[in-house]
């Protein structure tokens, strides 16, 4: 996707932009949706819109001339400008939106870290806040220009350097007793993929599954509540 730019000072709100014939056409947008429409999904345009105003200079709120838009897009129907203002010109995004992008960027980051990751000394997951605070010991910054799952590699790389981390993944053995089997299908697929599985001659359940390690413990801890305990497990493979 293209037609993304940032805005280098701190506004309260967002715009799209075509400049045509030396003429600017700006429109006050929903950032979400106006990227959302650019990527071709459907949304209309009224829903992008926080004004239905179409501007030649929107941070001094000084709106186009009829005349001149009639002359530019044969039109001056606001929703029929401003569908041709998002799908060829350009998204400018303000800090504020930036900002807020770039710490949910982070959040998911250490989520993921957090999911598949453990020390591997004790092959626990680290806690999100321990993470977080490696990440801002490290001085790691998020790029906002790719998404967070394209970035972890390199940051869990940089992390290296004052936290001991590894990426693992677990097979695990799990034997279900008949009366839990159906109940315990769902917590077993939520927490990983199902490598083999076997109902055994008593009603049993016997599976094999990919855990991520940060899970485990959790997985555990579901897997016990649902069946009170009555199951038994062993990690049968560990990968990195």
């Amino acid at each position: 996707m293209t037609g993304i730019t940032y805005d280098k000072e701190r506004v309260h709100f967002n715009l799209a932009k075509l400049k045509v014939g030396g003429h600017n056409f700006e429109i006050d947008i929903d950032p979400d949706k106006a990227i959302a429409f650019k990527e071709g999904k459907n949304i209309g345009i009224r829903d992008i819109l926080k004004a239905q105003k179409i501007f030649s200079d929107a941070k001094k709120g000084l709106v186009a001339s009829e005349h001149v838009m009639q002359q530019v897009f044969h039109t001056t129907d606001p929703l029929q400008i401003a569908k041709v203002i998002i799908e060829k010109g350009n998204i400018q995004l303000s800090k504020e939106y930036r900002e807020r992008q770039m710490q949910l960027k982070k959040k998911k980051i250490i989520e993921i870290i957090h999911t598949n990751a453990v020390d591997p000394k004790t092959h626990l997951p680290h806690p999100r806040h321990r993470i977080e605070n490696a990440m801002e010991e490290a001085k790691i910054k998020i790029d906002e220009h790719k998404k967070a799952e394209d970035q972890v590699k390199d940051v869990v790389k940089k992390l290296r350097s004052v936290l001991p981390i590894r990426f693992e993944l677990k097979d695990i053995e799990i034997r279900i007793p008949s009366a839990y089997a159906m109940k315990s299908y769902s917590v077993i697929k939520r927490f990983g993929n199902i490598i083999k599985e076997e109902w055994m001659q008593d009603g049993g359940w016997l599976v094999v599954i990919e855990v991520p390690g940060g899970l485990e413990e959790e997985f555990y801890d579901n897997l016990n509540s649902i069946t009170h305990g009555n199951n038994e497990v062993r990690v049968i493979a560990t990968k990195q």
